[in-house]
């Protein structure tokens, strides 16, 4: 009887457990967050951006876009707010963390599911930095302007590492 109870007992646990947090990212998912599922300079400026940096993509076009920042990197599972999707083109208008600029970017590179990131952990919007926690505070990130800020408690060294291994990729180098 000891047998059945225990794994029952531990079933219902992860069961309430697994549906609390899906529950969390539909929540999220109808609030207009969605996570990146490719890797690569598919967020622009423009709508025509995006259509020339996938119509015909090459180095030297890529190049030239991330350079005159017209085109910035998706990475996987790093969390997007779409403000506004235009279903003709495809296209979804998105917030990123850290550019203050509105991207647009095809609605099919963004995912309705969590996706975990580089680092193995779901990006939330308070966990990215995308909105502050309340909760938490503000403090600022050390060696930024004083107007940059970040949430305090762990976010401050993910979004630290999230930003050095940006640049790392960015530099051709792996993570």
């Amino acid at each position: 009887m000891k047998r059945l109870t225990m794994p029952s007992a531990a079933i219902a646990m992860v069961s309430f457990a697994s549906s609390t947090w899906a529950r969390d990212y539909y929540e999220l998912v109808a609030e207009g967050y969605r996570w990146a599922i490719v890797n690569g300079p598919y967020a622009c400026t423009t709508e025509s951006g995006v259509q020339r940096i996938t119509g015909h993509r090459t180095d030297a076009i890529e190049l030239q876009m991330v350079e005159g920042l017209e085109a910035y990197y998706l990475i996987p599972g790093s969390i997007a707010h779409v403000v506004r999707s235009d279903p003709a083109t495809g296209m979804s208008e998105i917030r990123l963390v850290g550019i203050a600029t509105p991207l647009w970017t095809y609605s099919r590179f963004l995912s309705k599911r969590p996706i975990q990131n580089i680092y193995g952990v779901i990006e939330t919007p308070e966990n990215s930095g995308l909105i502050a926690n309340e909760n938490l505070g503000l403090i600022p990130i050390p060696g930024e302007a004083p107007d940059k800020r970040a949430v305090k408690g762990g976010t401050e060294a993910s979004m630290h590492s999230s930003r050095v291994a940006t640049i790392g990729i960015l530099k051709g180098e792996n993570p």
